[in-house]
Parts: structure tokens; sequence; C-alpha cells
């Protein structure tokens, strides 16, 4: 029943240093998508907004300045964490891109190990299940470290797949998810199942949770996709 792991977006141009992190990336148990300029790392997050950004300062095409300033200019981008690596190590630097919105500022060449602890400390804010943490909306609670699920007193018993799928609803109340965007998120972005499955699934989600009385939380958006609230 395990949670589908954070997605990052990897932005850097050099291709060495971006095959390092890739590897590190992923070794922690992370889906990686990368890109090697700025223009591209914009598309894909029209594309797939990422649970998090690692994104270099220098990129061809579109500065990572540019872009972080961008992406915390836009409501539906402004919450994701973003790491900024540079190898600008001066204060003014730092502060700058701080100011930019960046989340957090590392300069190269870095401690690997400090550096994968800052990004679990800010997906303690985005993704907490993914790190055994406790999500709650309304009476409905969803633990990642126990894998138990209550509403109001009682225990719910969920399958392995509409456990993610809580958990991906949880994670972002009131965001409208795409069927597509739950594949992604709760099948795999390499595993084809067809999207009338979502449909299935979201029907035995709203069953479990209303088995004990109460009202549906899940909405379905008209040619959109669902959203919990």
């Amino acid at each position: 029943m395990s949670i589908a792991p954070p997605v990052l977006l990897l932005v850097e141009d050099e291709p060495a240093q971006r095959e390092i992190l890739l590897y590190n990336l992923e070794a922690e148990g992370y889906t990686v998508i990368t890109a090697d300029n700025g223009e591209d790392a914009a598309l894909l997050i029209e594309e797939e907004v990422p649970d998090l950004i690692v994104l270099d300062w220098m990129l061809p095409r579109l500065s990572g300045i540019e872009l972080c300033r961008r992406i915390k200019a836009r409501a539906a981008t402004r919450d994701i964490p973003v790491i900024m690596l540079s190898a600008r190590g001066e204060e003014s630097d730092r502060v700058r891109g701080l100011e930019t919105g960046a989340d957090d500022y590392v300069t190269k060449p870095y401690s690997r190990p400090e550096f994968l602890a800052r990004i679990r400390a800010l997906l303690r804010r985005t993704r907490p299940t993914a790190v055994g943490g406790e999500l709650a909306y309304d009476d409905i609670v969803l633990c990642g470290e126990t894998h138990r699920v209550r509403r109001g007193d009682q225990d719910l018993r969920l399958g392995p797949t509409e456990f993610r799928l809580l958990a991906t609803f949880l994670e972002r109340p009131g965001r409208v998810f795409s069927r597509d965007q739950l594949l992604d998120r709760v099948w795999g972005r390499d595993i084809y199942v067809d999207t009338r499955t979502v449909d299935v699934h979201v029907g035995r989600l709203r069953k479990a949770l209303c088995v004990y009385g109460g009202e549906d939380p899940i909405r379905t958006v008209r040619g959109a996709g669902y959203a919990l609230g």
C-alpha cells in the first residue's frame, strides 16, 4: 500500500552534474523528470506540477532566477518548494535567490547528505504522507506511517489503490486532478492503465469513505476530473 513517490523536477544544464543529481535522487526513491534549460522546464511545469523543483541558477534560454520568479508568481505553482543550486556563494547572491522566492539556496559544491535532508524537510510540507506524515481533512485522517485511515471514530478499510488516491487528494484539498494526473500519481508514469479505471477506483473510494455515513467529500468536476472538497 505504498504511497506514490514524490515527483521532482531537476533543472540543470551541465550534463555530468545533472547525471549525478539524477542518480542520487532516484536512489532515494524519488520520481525525477529533468530539463537542461529554463524554457523546457517551464513547459514541463505546465504539463505536470512537480512536488519539488531543484533549480540551477545559471541556465540557457531562461535563467533559474527568472524561472523561480515566474513559478512563485502563479497561483497554481507558487506553493511548489524550490531549491536553488548555484556556484555563487556570496551573501548578496543568496539573498537575491531567496528574495526571488526560492525556499532554499544550496551552494556548489555541497554535501550530498545535507542536500537530501533539505529536500526531505521541504517535502514534509507538500508530501507529508510520502515521508510518513499524517494528513487530515474535515473528519478524515490518513497516516502515512501506519497506513491507517479514520473517519470520525471509525477505522476505514481501503484497498492499496484507494489509499494512494485518498493520499493524493488529501495532500492538495480543493485542487482538481485530471484523470491523467491521477494515473501518473497513483499508478505511475510507466504503467498503462485506461483512464476509465480512475473512475472505478474513485467510486470505490467514495463507497469506503461513506460506509459509516457522512457526506461524499469527493467532487466530480465535469470535463476536468476530481477534487477533495
